[in-house]
């Protein structure tokens, strides 16, 4: 990339002087389009403002065409700065590119190319334009099929076309940026427009893309990276509510470095939706256990003692520690649990038969890899206490009623040929839940619990 082509701002490329009569010669621009452009081009904010007020959809139109007529990368990158002036002053005038008399030029065409094909500048104006725009479509617009036809035409671009073309740009920026200070950035910003759309989420998990916003959940030191910061945590919080994004958040380094970060931060923005991510992810899985562990509870205490000036995130620092003492009580009894299965002092105690232990304790069985339920398993190989032997029938009979994967489970563990063995054991009380058992094993959590107990 040209040094000069990575510094290009937009206030520089305005500055330049650009000769339409040229493009009106050519017949490029019509006389309309000339006249518009003689009352906007190097107009004060103001007037600019005035004239789309008035006349919006015409000079929408008129940027359009002339990004899908002129191919000069100089004019290109000076209607691209116009348009982004325009959308900064007033995001409200993406509405202009859904106007009727601007639909018939299939608006979203010139930006999907040029942030295809374009250079970092025209990029990252595409980007951005892109976002906004398809972000404020009218709803009759999503009449779209998965064949990419409207209800009203047949447009080169759907909106569907631009939303996944927009998760490729964002995802190949996050790994390789095309510009050393604006490319993440800009790419987390039009990603916090854009992912509340289902098509994006989807496609942006499935390109590996939470992966790759990870490494910037970290403490911020200046106003640029705490707004980037900030945008990265909107992101995670909005993927908290898609499943499949979940199952990557509770999986990788990011509920650590949110904890690290609520730890540091004195903006309230940032707390505010770090926290009311950890509360949408704490129920989900073992993340509640995780965020115990990772001593949460400490933290929201801590953050409580705060001047904190905002009460709604009051309100959710306070749903935040409920939800953390109920993860704090089950644990506690699953710690007993687990004290008695890695001791091999496995008895009749009133959570083995207890269906609220299993019920509201059975994902903390998948910790570690299923670290408790091998040990379990383990005990009727090696133990001779017939005690211990029918306790570890019987809870194992209960985890392939309450686990939805519990048959499946026990049964790649290699529990049933040992649990069989035990049906001819000589205490009936081994017999007896060993059978217990396998007819769960067998039947599956579906009919286990007509089995008596």
């Amino acid at each position: 990339m040209p040094a000069d082509q990575a510094e290009l701002t937009t206030d520089q490329v305005l500055k330049r002087d650009i000769s339409w009569e040229t493009y009106t010669t050519t017949k490029m621009i019509s006389g309309t389009g000339l006249q518009l452009l003689r009352r906007y081009d190097n107009k004060p904010s103001s007037e600019k403002a005035q004239l789309l007020d008035s006349d919006g959809p015409a000079y929408v139109r008129l940027f359009v065409t002339i990004l899908r007529d002129i191919f000069k990368e100089e004019t290109v990158e000076y209607v691209l700065a116009l348009v982004d002036e325009m959308l900064s002053g007033n995001p409200k005038r993406a509405k202009l590119f859904h106007d009727k008399s601007v639909a018939s030029e299939d608006a979203y065409d010139p930006f999907l190319r040029l942030l295809r094909n374009g250079n970092s500048f025209i990029q990252e104006k595409c980007c951005k334009i892109l976002a906004l725009a398809v972000s404020s479509r009218p709803k009759t617009e999503d009449a779209v099929n998965m064949d990419g036809e409207t209800s009203a035409s047949k447009k080169k671009f759907t909106t569907v076309d631009v939303l996944r073309g927009l998760v490729e740009w964002i995802c190949v920026q996050l790994r390789q940026p095309s510009h050393p200070t604006r490319g993440i950035p800009i790419a987390i910003n039009c990603l916090t427009i854009i992912l509340k759309e289902p098509v994006v989420r989807s496609s942006f998990v499935k390109a590996d893309g939470v992966k790759l916003l990870v490494p910037l959940i970290s403490p911020a030191s200046t106003q640029q990276s705490m707004q980037l910061l900030y945008e990265t945590c909107l992101c995670v919080w909005l993927l908290s509510y898609y499943e499949p994004a979940i199952e990557y958040l509770a999986t990788s380094r990011s509920l650590p470095r949110l904890i690290d970060v609520l730890k540091g931060s004195k903006k309230e923005k940032v707390i505010r939706v770090i926290v009311l991510t950890l509360k949408n992810l704490l129920s989900k899985g073992t993340i509640g256990a995780q965020l115990v562990d990772l001593g949460l509870p400490h933290v929201v205490q801590s953050l409580k003692a705060q001047a904190l000036s905002d009460e709604d995130l009051l309100e959710a620092l306070n749903q935040l520690e409920e939800g953390l003492k109920d993860n704090i009580k089950k644990l506690s009894s699953f710690e007993k649990y687990k004290q008695e299965v890695l001791l091999g002092h496995l008895d009749w105690s009133p959570m083995h038969k207890d269906s609220i232990f299993w019920r509201d304790n059975i994902t903390c069985f998948e910790e570690n890899d299923f670290q408790i339920l091998r040990v379990l398993i383990t005990v009727l190989d090696t133990s001779a206490d017939p005690r211990a032997l029918a306790v570890t029938c019987f809870d194992l009979s209960q985890f392939i009623q309450y686990h939805p994967a519990g048959r499946v489970i026990v049964t790649d563990l290699k529990a049933k040929d040992r649990v069989m063995k035990l049906m001819n054991h000589e205490n009936s009380e081994v017999t007896k839940n060993a059978l217990l058992c396998i007819q769960r094993l067998f039947l599956g959590a579906k009919y286990a619990s007509f089995l008596q107990v």
